[in-house]
Order: structure tokens, then C-alpha cells, then sequence
């Protein structure tokens, strides 16, 4: 489990296909913090470490997982920034919300524009399949971050980035057009899982 509170940003070393999908390196002090064998949250992706020195870990990238996250050669570069989180302990702090690593769909940036002072509002695209997963001033995932829905629009929803949100994660790099990924609240979609298919419609 993670909370969606970003403590790094890493850069992507390498992203070498491989026979079951790629191996991906990425550059990051917190690299001496893992071991072979630890979960990483990148870019809101759970993933395995597989080998590890004190400036980059590796982790394998399976097919299934390329085809469903932005874990791919299309949207990964190299230099290209990555946001990572290590898994919750226990007795840690909950700032962010319950965040499991399971990409549920990839969306679009649709507008990025500019509210209040240094405040962006970025609006992204909603898959029909999480129409019924969102709610105003619910919790949603972007790319790894824990962020609050601020509003329900025809074509997706909104969230606010507050400047220490763009300084210190990958999303003060948003841009029209690009892909990210997205997990919807798990209560949310535990209590969708427990409503009849004919209610739900």
C-alpha cells in the first residue's frame, strides 16, 4: 500500500525491451534505500525491485503492465522524470489516502490553465469506466499522486496543483495531450464492486 505522497522524483536511466516486456533503470539517491526484492511506486505503477546500487534500481515491466500504464516505450524517455514512493509502514502517517499501485485506466490531459494565483487546474479525460468511480472532492491518483477531484465535467474531471505539488513531483510537467495514470479511490470502487448490475445503470 501507498499514500500517494510523493518522496522522489526519479530520472529514467534505460527502458530496454525484453522478451516478457522491459527492464526499466532509473536514476535515484533512493536507490541506496531499497533492496532487491522491495515495491516501488513509479509514477503510481507498483512495481518489483530486481537489482539495485546506490544511485539506480531496476525493475522488470511486464507486457500486461505496458499495455495498461504509461510504462512504455511510446511515453517513457530517457532523462525523463518518474514520481516514486516507497510502501507504507505501519504506524506511518496518512497524509494522502489508501493508494494500492494498480493502475485502473491511462487518461489524457485535456486543459491545463491557471486559477487564482500560482494554482493550475488540469483537467483529464474519464474513461466511461470510471465515470461511476469519481466524485466531487473524492480522492484520485494522478501519476502516482494523491490529489482531490474539484470538479465533474463532460468530459472528465479536475484537480488543482498547488506550486509545492508541480515543484516536487512530475506534474508540474503536465502538458495537453500527454498520457497518465490514474487509480480511482479503493472505497470507491469496493463499494461499486458491492452494488447489483442492474442498480448501477
Amino acid at each position: 500500500m501507498f499514500t500517494g505522497l510523493v518522496e522522489a522524483t526519479g530520472a529514467v536511466a534505460a527502458f530496454a525491451p525484453t522478451a516478457d516486456g522491459a527492464r526499466l533503470g532509473v536514476a535515484t539517491p533512493l536507490a541506496a534505500e531499497l533492496a532487491v526484492g522491495d515495491s516501488i511506486a513509479v509514477s503510481g505503477c507498483c512495481l518489483t525491485v530486481v537489482s539495485q546500487t546506490p544511485s539506480v534500481f531496476e525493475a522488470d515491466v511486464t507486457l500486461v503492465t505496458m499495455a495498461v500504464t504509461t510504462l512504455t516505450l511510446a511515453d517513457l524517455r530517457a532523462g525523463g522524470r518518474v514520481n516514486l514512493e516507497r510502501p507504507l509502514r505501519l504506524g506511518d502517517r496518512l497524509g494522502g489516502h489508501v493508494v494500492t499501485g494498480h493502475v485502473d485506466a491511462v487518461a489524457v490531459v485535456l486543459d491545463l490553465s491557471r486559477v487564482g494565483g500560482d494554482t493550475i487546474q488540469v483537467e483529464c479525460a474519464l474513461p466511461a469506466s470510471g465515470r461511476q468511480l469519481v466524485v466531487d472532492r473524492g480522492s484520485i491518483t494522478i501519476d502516482g499522486v494523491s490529489l482531490t477531484i474539484t470538479g465533474l465535467t463532460p468530459r472528465g474531471f479536475t484537480v488543482a496543483l498547488i506550486p509545492h505539488t508541480r515543484s516536487h513531483t512530475t506534474l508540474g510537467e503536465l502538458a495537453v495531450g500527454q498520457r497518465v495514470n490514474l487509480e480511482y479511490d479503493l472505497m470507491g470502487k469496493y463499494a461499486l464492486n458491492r452494488i447489483p448490475e442492474e442498480v448501477r445503470s
